[in-house]
């Protein structure tokens, strides 16, 4: 492979939505310094626009195949293009719906736009990953960014505990996937993903290091996923975060998760399929098992929704572990709806909340529909596609994940699944039957800005539209990854 000047240039062309955003992100970071507290709200204005300009910037590529770049450090394909610009749409959402909640409590600071935005760049970095040293830069810098905003509200003692817990957690996962890629290395020679597959291909799949190297890898991806059993810090860090915080883990940072098995393991470690599909299977259903039956037991809303991203989680890797186009290809769609539809659910409690009261009770639900039939009937529309009830976007979801194991005669795995939503249909028809069927314990007036509400609202129309018409995500989805 060459490295002269005119293919690094080229290189740095296929990067330049990267560029860009770590650029905005410095100048947003030293023009924060410069601003009093009463102009603080341009920093979010400033940083929703860079979003949107790198999501421009990443849909305006020319992606007719696989690229390799900047001495094969760097990926462009169909699948980065698309999920780059859904997360970097999905971040900008995050933004315009933590705004309204962070004036209100007096925590509007620059701290939190440029923290988001080098997590958003950490993600885009991993989805690009060509190479384990970018792969694990992506993961360190999102994971990093992610720890510090659990904890910028500096008056919350229990922010603070969430992040101790997150980060140790966190850096003990990392270290496990580190050690997971040395192995990897010292066995194919290669830290290259591409050369890391050859080598299996040609005899050493059988290797018993590569076995090794695969169960630390899977144990770096769980928990980056908050598949169980590495599922202890989600409920924890969720409940104990800034709703704001709590809406941006929940939703970006899933594709980054995404990104990162799709690269270590069906593009890095795809003739080592069977190994770590037996290993994902285990994860799976104990995700489904416990996000669904614990959820159950919550009061706390944004616990509850914890729970219910664990069993999401055990969906996507059933896809995942399908080894098939169609499994991939389902578990992106799946990845896609998913954030989208927690990213509108957060957005309600954060449109609820108001100054001294968080919203995030079960209980702060009820009789929604006496107070605002339209946000009641927009966080229905969120519940029953959490469920897969038909004809909304999860239903749709579900069913091309059932499809792909059906496909690879994992029937018992389709059954498992099916039986698990079918009790995660409890928690999340209990939220709708609350806001419907409950006399209201809050009659104070919703607040949030014209701005706030116009995106929630289009958020929850983007989903049930999703739902009628899922054809077009799902053909997105097809030629992302074929």
């Amino acid at each position: 492979m060459s490295f002269s000047a005119a293919n690094f240039n080229a290189g740095l062309a296929y990067a330049r939505p990267e560029i860009f955003l770590g650029i905005a992100a410095c100048a947003i970071l030293l023009l924060d310094l410069l601003l009093t507290d009463a102009q603080r709200h341009w920093i979010g204005v400033l940083a929703v626009l860079s979003l949107l300009i790198t999501a421009l910037l990443a849909a305006g590529q020319p992606v007719s195949g696989r690229i390799i770049a900047l001495g094969g450090m760097f990926e462009l394909d169909r699948m980065a293009q698309v999920l780059k610009v859904v997360s970097l749409l999905i971040v900008a959402l995050v933004f315009i719906y933590s705004t309204d909640y962070l004036r209100r409590r007096a925590i509007l600071k620059g701290e939190y736009y440029v923290l988001g935005l080098f997590a958003t760049l950490g993600i885009l970095v991993l989805i690009s990953a060509a190479n384990l040293i970018t792969v694990y830069l992506g993961l360190e810098l999102m994971s990093l960014c992610l720890y510090a905003m659990v904890a910028f509200d500096r008056e919350s003692g229990k922010a603070a505990e969430s992040a101790i817990k997150f980060f140790v957690l966190g850096s003990m996962a990392s270290g496990t996937l580190l050690y997971g890629m040395s192995i990897l290395y010292g066995v194919t020679g290669s830290l290259q993903l591409s050369e890391i597959a050859a080598a299996l291909h040609n005899g050493l799949a059988a290797n018993v290091g590569i076995l090794f190297g695969i169960a630390f890898i899977i144990v770096g991806v769980g928990f980056k996923f908050g598949a169980v059993p590495f599922h202890m810090w989600i409920p924890d860090v969720y409940e104990g975060s800034p709703t704001c915080v709590t809406l941006f883990i929940g939703s970006a940072p899933k594709i980054g998760a995404f990104a990162l098995a799709m690269r270590l393991l069906p593009e890095g470690l795809g003739f080592s399929q069977p190994d770590w599909s037996q290993m994902l299977v285990v994860l799976a259903v104990l995700s489904l098992a416990i996000g669904n039956v614990v959820a159950i037991a919550q009061s706390n809303l944004k616990r509850m929704l914890a729970y219910s991203t664990i069993s999401h989680v055990g969906f996507i890797l059933l896809g995942i572990l399908s080894g098939t186009a169609q499994g991939y290809q389902a578990a992106m769609f799946y990845t896609i709806t998913y954030v989208i539809v927690a990213t509108g659910s957060f957005g309600m409690i954060l449109l609820l909340s108001r100054q001294g009261f968080e919203a995030d009770m079960l209980t702060d639900f009820k009789g929604l529909n006496v107070r605002s039939p339209w946000f009641a009937g927009l966080m229905a529309i969120h519940m029953f596609s959490l469920t897969g009830l038909p004809p909304f976007v999860g239903f749709w979801a579900k069913l091309g994940v059932l499809q792909a194991v059906l496909s690879v005669n994992d029937t018992w795995l389709a059954v498992v699944a099916v039986l698990f939503s079918v009790v995660g249909a409890f928690f999340y028809l209990r939220v709708v039957k609350l806001m419907y069927f409950d006399e209201p314990t809050d009659v104070a007036v919703i607040g949030g800005s014209v701005l706030m509400r116009t995106m929630l609202s289009t958020n929850a129309l983007v989903v049930f539209a999703l739902g009628m018409v899922p054809s077009a995500l799902l053909v997105l989805c097809q030629r992302a990854l074929p």
